[in-house]
Parts: structure tokens; sequence; C-alpha cells
């Protein structure tokens, strides 16, 4: 498929979300707003410190969570991904997933037959959810056909497992470079579409989010594939995880407002909804 060339400026994206931020919910959508999101959290540890202690206590969390009749279950533990199969363990026979990141996360710097590999065993492990970096040196230098080769390489490699393109946004910077990421990312099969691996600031925002969206509302109109979106990163309080919910429901429809479609990478946030939505 061929997209339009993108109109909007910075200008008038920021204009666009203040229009959207703006809109009044009820106290009866709030809560609902509020129970979505926190049913759409990938509940996650990315740390060198990592262990298999460390593991336990955040599936149990997990969990924890899903036994509450008042706000639901997460969607998601996101993992390293040699504890991949510890979580599978112990989250079986639920509906938590569990998503591991690839592609020498966070960097993306590695052959790629060595992405592969990595990608490969992860599938083989059992991950429902991979969340592959692009490389970004490559973006920034304009080989967009290396970065579309490899997309649709580690797609094929997933197998069943259902792939997040991270675009690291922050790194890309400009409209025109996230716009072309996110157009790459479609057409190499992903998915989802995630802001941000989180290791670098800016992160998710709100800006980088309204071009991904666009970008995912032409892809379906034309293909009529449906493509999920996942700001992650620096997203901690109630209120930040409300603009990013408002964003999917004004661009591209409440059919995105459930967890099969929407993510947010904020385990900080888990605990602030909870608190919300037990009172």
């Amino acid at each position: 498929m061929n997209f339009s060339p993108y109109q909007h400026t910075t200008h008038t994206i920021a204009q666009r979300i203040q229009q959207i931020k703006n809109i009044a919910f009820t106290e009866n959508e709030l809560k609902v707003a509020y129970r979505t999101i926190f049913n759409c959290i990938d509940l996650t540890t990315l740390e060198g410190s990592d262990n298999t202690q460390k593991i336990n206590l955040l599936c149990e969390k997990a969990l924890e969570y899903g036994n509450n009749p008042k706000t639901g279950s997460v969607a998601a533990v996101c993992v390293y991904m040699p504890f991949v199969r510890q979580a599978k363990k112990i989250l079986q026979g639920t509906e938590i997933e569990v998503a591991t990141v690839a592609c020498a996360f966070p960097s993306g710097q590695l052959p790629l037959h060595l992405k592969l590999a990595e990608v490969g065993w992860v599938a083989e492990e059992g991950a429902d959810e991979i969340d592959m970096v692009i490389s970004r040196g490559k973006m920034l230098e304009g080989d967009f056909d290396a970065v579309l080769n490899e997309i649709q390489a580690v797609k094929a490699a997933c197998g069943k497992s259902r792939l997040k393109v991270i675009l690291e946004t922050g790194e890309l910077k400009s409209i025109e470079l996230i716009r072309k990421a996110s157009e790459l990312a479609l057409l190499g099969g992903a998915d989802f579409l995630k802001t941000s691996t989180g290791k670098i600031n800016p992160a998710a925002t709100p800006e980088a989010a309204v071009i991904m969206l666009d970008t995912i509302k032409e892809f379906y109109l034309q293909t009529g594939k449906q493509v999920g979106l996942k700001p992650a990163g620096g997203i901690a309080e109630p209120e930040d995880a409300l603009v990013y919910y408002k964003l999917v429901a004004e661009i591209v429809g409440e059919k995105w407002l459930s967890n099969v479609w929407f993510r947010i990478g904020a385990s900080r946030l888990a605990d602030k909804l909870q608190a919300i939505l037990l009172t």
C-alpha cells in the first residue's frame, strides 16, 4: 500500500492533543476508562538486577491484581528473555500473557542473524508477545529498506508470537521519521506499534502517539488490518495514562479500547489505578 503524505505539523498536533485532553468525562466514564487502562497494563521489569525471585514477585503481583473483581487483571507481564519460561509456568491457566524484549534491546545494535536467533529462541520458550527494537541508526541514516527487511524477518521468526515494534521515538525526534518508522513497522507485519524502550528520555509522548495512531488509522482504512498501540515509558500518573486513552478513542476509535489493541507499559501506574478503582 501507499501512505499519503503526512500533513500535520508540530503546531497542529499540539492543537489536536489539547482539544482531546479537554474532552470531559462523567464520573462513570472516568471509572470505565481507568479500569480499561488498568486491564491494558503490561506489568514490566527490565533491569540488569532481575532474578528468579524478582520475577516470582512480579508474576504473583499480576495474579493478585487478577483476583480482584473490582479491577480485573493486567494484560501481561514483560520480562527479559531468560525469564519467559518461568513466568509462563507461574501464569499458566490465566489470561495474563508473557511478553519479552528482543533484537538487542534497548540499543538494537546487533547483526540481524543474531537478532533472529534471539527471536526464534524466545518464541520456542513460549513468549506470547515479542517486543523488538528497530535499528534507529539505520532510520537516521535513511536506510529504510534495511529497517523494513529486518522487521519482516523478525515477524517471520516470531512464529505464533505477536510482534510489538518499538520505534524509540525519542531518538527519531522528527515528525517525518516517526511517521516513516510507523509506516515501515506496519508494512513489516507489526501487531503493535510501541513508542519506547523506557530506557531513554523522552520516552512516550502524546505527540509521538498521535503520529503513530494516524498511521495506524490510515493503514486500517486501506487494508482492514487492525494494529495496536503501546505507549511505554514515563507514564506514572493516572491522568497521564488517560490522555493516551482519549487519543486512542478519538483517533482510531473505541474498537481499540481493549487490551487486545491497546497496551500501556507503566508498572508504577498499576497501584495508583488500583487505589482509584477500589474507592
